[in-house]
Order: C-alpha cells, then structure tokens, then sequence
C-alpha cells in the first residue's frame, strides 16, 4: 500500500528557531556513538540517544499539534502523557480519551527549524505498537514545502507501517511526477519479524543519485536520479525529519480502530544522522 499524502489540513506547526528555505542547520554537539560497518565513512552530524529523562530537547524537536492530515483519529499534543523520554528512549504513547473534540490523542515531533540536511544518512532504532488502526512513521519533508507544496517538495518514507499488517514494513518516495494520486508511486514493502516486540534498525542513505532504505542492513529499496529535473528528483535541496504515531486514517483506519489496545506505545531507542566525510 503506498503511502498517502501526508498535508491536507493543518492546526498548528510549534517552531521556535524559524528556518529559512533551503538553510541546514545543526543540533548542539553531542557525542559520536560507537560507529558500525554501516556508517564508515560518515559522520555523525545530528544524534538523540533520549538518556535526559522528561521533556524532549527544545534545540532538537519541534512538534505538530492539532489535526493535521489524512482524516486520522487522533489530536497531537506536546504533552507528557503522549511524548517524552523516558528509561532512554523517546516514547510516543498514543491514548483513547476525549481530548480538544477528538477521541484519541498521540504526538507527532520533527526537526524542522533545528536540523535541516541535504545528503545522509538517517538511522532509527524503534519499537512499534500494533493493533487494528495504528500507523507509525519515520518520514523526511522537503524544507521548502511551503513554498512549491506537497509533493513538489519531495517526501521520502523511511518506515510506515499500519497495524492490520503488522509485519509489513513499507518504504516509499513522493515527488511531483511520482506519487500515489496519480497512480505512478514508488514504493517497497518487507515482512520483518514482529516489530512490535524487538527493536529494529530503520535506516535510509540519501545521496545525489540515488535513495536507498534498508531494515536491519537489508537494502530492500532504492530509487534512482533519472537526471530528469524536479518533477522526479526534488531531493537536491534540504529536509527534515519527522516521527510521528497516527490512530486511523486513509491508510491505517482501513480496518477500523481497535479500542481495545490502547494505548500505544512507540518507541525510539535513538535518532541518528551522519553526513559523508
């Protein structure tokens, strides 16, 4: 299933450092974790290992709140009881209550306005939740959207996964000419071992002819620079980050909304980015 677009309405969008279009900016210095195989040759650039317990780290993360897309079910909050760190990890809890007219509540964070990168290398390692009408995302926007709008702005889909099939990971990338309403989408999909029990790494190299996207090391997608200009490749300008835990939708509501597995817990052992030396 192809990922939806991702901006029909919007309630509000909380920055506190406004970005100008195409800037790249970088989180305060933290320390490099061990590198592995898989990120010789890069460098660490942006990193969240959560370990400070509490709110999430303001020069880092900014958040959505209210209703934003894709008729979801749920009101993002910046509250507690839907987004903190907590034991190391960042936990984004989506909960059943009656919360600003809406019947569920989850969060949505990003680095718009913090940190905002052309080429890399993102890795996540996460937790799902599942359950009939779930939908989690690790996900990239163009920093210019406001400008040319979705999808002329690029959006590249790390994971998305919808809890009615809960072992399906799916990659996918949107661009004027490629994207899913008007039937040309690319996209993949891999079966990965109950996700909502282990942590898994979900990783994606962006480079200036290619995208790739992996799960666990396995390269399971990639989507080439055709040379053709911005209609198929808008991904020559910087993005930023967004993970977020959506409740129903266009996409992961096809099978309704399970009340009884609430709540939801998604979590996030680390977010790290690395550029090449």
């Amino acid at each position: 299933m192809p990922a939806r677009p991702r901006f029909i309405a919007a309630t509000a969008l909380l920055l506190c450092v406004p970005a100008a279009c195409g800037a790249q900016q970088k989180a305060p210095s933290v320390a490099s974790p061990s590198p592995s195989a898989a990120t010789a040759g890069w460098t660490l650039a942006f990193s969240d290992e959560f370990d400070r317990p509490g709110a999430l780290d303001s020069a880092r993360w900014g958040y959505e709140t209210g209703y934003i897309r894709n008729q979801e079910a749920q009101y993002y909050t910046t509250r507690p009881e839907n987004v903190r760190a907590e034991d190391g990890t960042l936990v984004i809890e989506a909960r059943k209550e009656a919360y600003q007219g809406f019947a569920y509540t989850s969060a949505s964070v990003n680095t718009l306005g913090r940190f905002e990168f052309l080429y890399g290398r993102v890795e996540v390692r996460a937790k799902l939740p599942t359950g009939n009408g779930t939908w989690p995302a690790i996900w990239m926007l163009g920093v210019n959207r406001k400008q040319v709008g979705w999808p002329a702005c690029g959006e590249i889909d790390i994971m998305e996964n919808v809890g009615f099939d809960p072992l399906r990971i799916s990659a996918a990338i949107h661009t004027a000419a490629y994207n899913h309403t008007i039937g040309t989408q690319k996209s993949a999909k891999v079966d990965v071992a109950n996700p909502w029990e282990d942590f898994h790494v979900y990783a994606m190299e962006w480079h200036a002819d290619r995208i790739d996207i992996f799960v666990d090391g396995q390269k399971y997608f990639t989507f080439r620079n055709e040379g053709t200009g911005a209609q198929t490749w808008p991904f020559d300008k910087p993005q930023y980050l967004l993970i977020n835990l959506a409740i129903g939708g266009s996409w992961g509501g096809q099978k309704g909304i399970d009340d009884t597995r609430f709540p939801h817990r998604y979590v996030v052992d680390y977010v790290r980015v690395y550029q090449q030396r």
